[in-house]
């Protein structure tokens, strides 16, 4: 028989690599820098998951992986695939980072993806990009998986390629693509429907942290701090479903 690794890691994430908690978070600098981070946590669908599974699978070497690593992009990556990198898409990989903690037994797997921007157009690139940044061979390298399992990590970040961006050091203006958006919803409607089926909500969170005050905000959804540095976005995917432009943001600053 052939042996299989971490099959339950991958069971949860196939089923669920649509639902899960999401955060993600802008910090910009002074100097027009800009650290933005993606933080995937699906301890939910973990826990619910165990109620399924048999006393006899929890006790697997493989159920009690514990894990808490992080690992830089292009570092990961075999040669092969760095000498077919543009100049950019290199230092694109360089500046970002995934980090991995996983305890099963504690209904502990998240996934974070971090990136450094030096400027407004490194971060307008990066957003643009992000969807084409390949996790599959990261995730395999940070959990030590000998095996294609068939998951396609990719969906973890596949839902940003449904927005357009224009940035600039003092705009940061997101608008959602009906078209794409319709699209990655017709890929991912029946996690979405498997998950809700079990109880499982996927709500999401935006952070965004300015140096200085923000001028103008279109989205009355947000929620702006008293010394107008924070604007913070929070919303589920049902609701994202029935009305995408919940997600538009036009920010001066």
């Amino acid at each position: 028989m052939k042996k299989i690794y971490y099959p339950l890691l991958f069971f949860v994430l196939l089923c669920f690599s649509s639902c899960f908690d999401i955060e993600e978070r802008y910090d910009f600098k002074t100097d027009g820098s800009c650290n933005v981070q993606y933080n995937f946590d699906m301890g939910r669908a973990v826990s619910v998951l165990m109620n399924l599974m048999s006393d006899s699978v929890k006790q697997t070497p493989q159920f009690s992986l514990v894990k808490d690593t992080t690992l830089n992009f292009y570092s990961a990556l075999p040669d092969s695939t760095q000498q077919k990198m543009t100049f950019d898409e290199a230092n694109m990989a360089k500046s970002s980072n995934l980090s991995v903690k996983m305890d099963l037994k504690k209904s502990i797997m998240r996934v974070g993806i971090n990136h450094a921007a030096k400027n407004a157009a490194d971060l307008e690139y990066y957003l643009k990009h992000l969807s084409k940044i390949s996790l599959d061979g990261q995730l395999k390298a940070a959990t030590n998986t000998k095996t294609n399992s068939g998951f396609d990590a990719q969906q973890l970040i596949a839902g940003e390629d449904y927005y357009s961006y224009e940035i600039s050091p003092h705009k940061f203006y997101r608008i959602i693509d009906r078209a794409k958006f319709n699209t990655f919803l017709k890929k991912t409607q029946s996690a979405f429907a498997m998950a809700k089926a079990m109880l499982i909500e996927t709500p999401y969170k935006l952070v965004l942290n300015f140096a200085k005050p923000i001028k103008k905000i279109n989205n009355p959804r947000a929620i702006v701090s008293a010394d107008r540095k924070r604007v913070t976005l929070v919303t589920n995917m049902d609701e994202v479903m029935k009305n995408p432009t919940l997600m538009n943001l036009k920010i001066d600053f």
